[in-house]
């Protein structure tokens, strides 16, 4: 896969680096900036988001997302692990829904979705809180200079029982903001089960503008709305709306060589915005199916997405085209043609 069309700031990853060093890219500077345990993203000078690893939250994330404008187009809180009380008795506030995160509800019957510190909003929970928790952040890749790669030890109540990698691509135009995104689970204290359930795996979720309703969700199978998406297996989802009198939208593409293409989601018309390859049974409520998958002792397993923050609705940003586009530079399928 092309991993993003700018150049920019070269970080070496270590505990000490703090300054951000940068060079004038193709497209546009992209600049990261380590703050103690979160890298704030810059393009052309313009904030981005921030990622935040900070072992005291269950996982990383970053918050928020913004179009190129400067827009936000992601929810506002959490911040850290705090819920402002205005928020606090909103039914469908699911506070472990960060802004961008990875993770998944059942890994060897341990649940990494859900937060330990959110569990007054659960109620009773059948499984343990596991933690991913920040272990070290690594050289970026040979020729990526607007890349950071963190690894994460998954932790359960028992002890650790994998490593996680992520390793995110920013880059961006005067019209458009771009994550290419490959999360690496692997198999290193035995094997890992991903369970089916419906509740994972690559989430963003959304401001309440581009929530549906008020906004729109639409395929790459041209099906629009949660009922006709959440489940539902497809190269992209979209989510546009209003924001501000500003038309924007968010689209995620499921590399056409994951494991399971083209994905299923959990996509929701209240924000919630998730690519999930395990949960089939979960979707289907067919006893007969079931999307757990193993990774052998020694083993791994990656999956990769790009995140495309646009202006306009999906069709006006020719989201079918922009799709068309990044499965043919990884030699892929095009999808929904």
């Amino acid at each position: 896969m092309t991993a993003g069309r700018a150049a920019g700031c070269v970080i070496v990853a270590s505990v000490l680096w703090a300054a951000s060093v940068s060079t004038r890219p193709a497209d546009a500077q992209v600049t990261l900036t380590r703050h103690g345990q979160q890298i704030d993203v810059a393009i052309d000078g313009h904030p981005f988001t921030t990622y935040y690893f900070d072992p005291a939250q269950a996982k990383p994330y970053l918050q928020p997302l913004r179009t190129a404008s400067g827009t936000v187009v992601t929810r506002g809180f959490p911040i850290g692990n705090d819920v402002p009380e205005a928020h606090a008795k909103d039914r469908q506030l699911e506070p472990h829904q960060r802004d961008f995160y990875f993770a998944h509800g059942d890994i060897n019957g341990v649940n990494f979705w859900a937060e330990e510190a959110f569990s007054r909003f659960y109620g009773p929970q059948s499984m343990p809180f596991g933690r991913t928790v920040f272990r070290k952040l690594d050289a970026v890749p040979s020729g990526s200079r607007n890349t950071l790669r963190a690894e994460f030890a998954l932790e359960s109540p028992k002890g650790v029982i994998g490593t996680e990698i992520q390793e995110l691509t920013f880059s961006g135009d005067r019209s458009t903001r771009q994550i290419d995104a490959a999360f690496t689970l692997r198999a290193d204290h035995g094997a890992i089960a991903m369970n089916d359930t419906k509740e994972g795996t690559f989430a963003i979720r959304v401001a309440p503008e581009l929530n549906s309703p008020p906004g729109l969700m639409l395929n790459a199978r041209s099906a629009i709305g949660e009922p006709a998406i959440w489940g539902k297996p497809a190269e992209w989802v979209d989510y546009s709306g209003t924001i501000g009198g500003e038309r924007v939208g968010i689209a995620i593409f499921d590399h056409p060589r994951n494991f399971r293409h083209p994905t299923t989601w959990h996509a929701r018309g209240y924000g919630l915005f998730s690519v999930n390859p395990f949960g089939l049974r979960a979707f289907t409520s067919d006893p007969k199916v079931d999307g757990t998958y193993r990774i052998e002792s020694g083993g791994s397993l990656t999956l990769r997405y790009r995140v495309l923050i646009h202006g306009g609705d999906a069709l006006q940003a020719d989201i079918p085209g922009a799709y068309r586009r990044y499965a043919e530079a990884a030699g892929g399928d095009k999808g929904g043609e």
